[in-house]
């Protein structure tokens, strides 16, 4: 590849639309990866796309954006075509409501995300040397353009990184802000000195909630998913429906997908499986990069009192801690998370709508809704549990 890219010269670029996955060779898509981001991973996404997960039945088509320079696999970009907002975790039912209100149809839309997935990562993938300032436009204006041959009323993409979002904002795509719950490992050489770093009443409270789940006579193994047994994912598969049935929701990942993603993706995968004597009663499913701990599922057969914040929280602070990890994004949402040591951290998404009143009256929202947003986070900072 040339020196000269990254350097202002324009490159010529095929993009193209990608039905499925598997049209693109795994190393070829994996090479864009950075961090090895395991949700950008081709064996995470393919899982998805190859046991049903996503497609007609859920309402996530693929159609992601692939650009050839010549022979080359340059850049690539996650995008499905959706026919309703579910499993995105940026809320726009409000808006597909007004849409219905004035008799226009705010289905299809285009979205770049990770399915069912609220973690933040590259929506545009680039090949190393070429630069995302030069490449993000052009994915932009090919995106826009198969919105208006889909017939989609926008475009959306969803937990984008700070710097994508940045050169979006100079695309024109309007700005939504969210709030997660972090934990940032601050060089800690043991659990121990991760309670240190707190507050006397939160510290004593983690030890409490520990101390209950010690004293219910619960063990826990912490397994990549190359060591998870297939009997293993089922019984886990079995927890996550659970979960959502409870719930009244609807389990889109399924047996298949758990049991390949953990011979496909091996490390990147981490189950935490608790027992009561030999009987497994929980489990949550984590997924890792290079540098950050990623919660995503959780689920048990019996309810123990403080079992999930030790399953989904505290094994996840004790894994970062003994590999290294930075971070730990346990997932959307739970103000509880901070007494137990996870900081508000801003999330980002753009959004592009077609329709020019529409597109004015959701910016109008947005403008109003940001500051607000800003202001929960500031509050939010003010029940830090951390010593000062």
């Amino acid at each position: 590849m040339s020196d000269k890219l990254g350097q202002g010269e324009e490159i010529p670029l095929r993009i193209e639309v990608c039905e499925q996955i598997d049209e693109i060779a795994a190393p070829q898509w994996n090479r864009f990866v950075r961090d090895n981001h395991p949700f950008l991973k081709h064996e995470f996404l393919s899982a998805m796309e190859r046991h049903n997960c996503v497609g007609p039945t859920f309402g996530w088509l693929p159609k992601h954006l692939v650009a050839w320079r010549g022979e080359v696999l340059v850049a690539a970009m996650p995008l499905y075509l959706k026919h309703n907002s579910y499993g995105e975790f940026v809320f726009d039912h409000a808006w597909a409501d007004a849409y219905q209100r004035h008799g226009m149809s705010y289905y299809p839309k285009l979205v770049s995300a990770i399915p069912y997935t609220p973690a933040t990562g590259e929506r545009v993938m680039t090949a190393a040397g070429l630069s995302l300032d030069q490449i993000l436009p052009q994915f932009y204006q090919r995106a826009v353009e198969l919105t208006a041959e889909l017939d989609a009323s926008s475009l959306h993409l969803l937990f984008v990184t700070e710097t994508e979002s940045r050169l979006m904002g100079s695309l024109g795509m309007m700005e939504r802000l969210g709030v997660q719950f972090h934990w940032h490992n601050r060089e800690y050489g043991s659990f121990e000195d991760f309670l240190a770093s707190l507050t006397a009443k939160r510290r004593k409270n983690i030890r409490r909630e520990r101390r209950r789940v010690r004293e219910a006579g619960l063990r826990f193994r912490v397994l990549s998913g190359g060591e998870v047994t297939v009997d293993e994912w089922r019984i886990f598969s079995r927890f996550y429906a659970k979960t959502f049935e409870e719930r009244f929701s609807l389990a889109t990942l399924n047996e298949g997908f758990f049991i390949e993603i953990g011979r496909a993706m091996g490390s990147h995968v981490v189950l935490v499986l608790a027992y009561d004597g030999e009987r497994c009663v929980a489990a949550s499913l984590m997924y890792r990069s290079n540098t950050v701990l990623y919660g995503r599922h959780w689920g048990c057969s019996h309810e123990y009192d403080s079992l999930h914040f030790e399953a989904c929280y505290y094994q996840g602070i004790e894994y970062c801690i003994r590999e290294g990890l930075q971070l730990f994004e346990p997932g959307a949402q739970g103000e509880h998370k901070i007494w137990r040591g996870f900081l508000p951290s801003f999330t980002r998404s753009r959004h592009w709508i077609t329709h020019m009143g529409f597109r004015e009256a959701i910016g109008d929202f947005l403008g109003r809704e940001g500051p607000a947003i800003q202001d929960y986070r500031a509050n939010l900072e003010q029940s830090s549990p951390y010593r000062q």
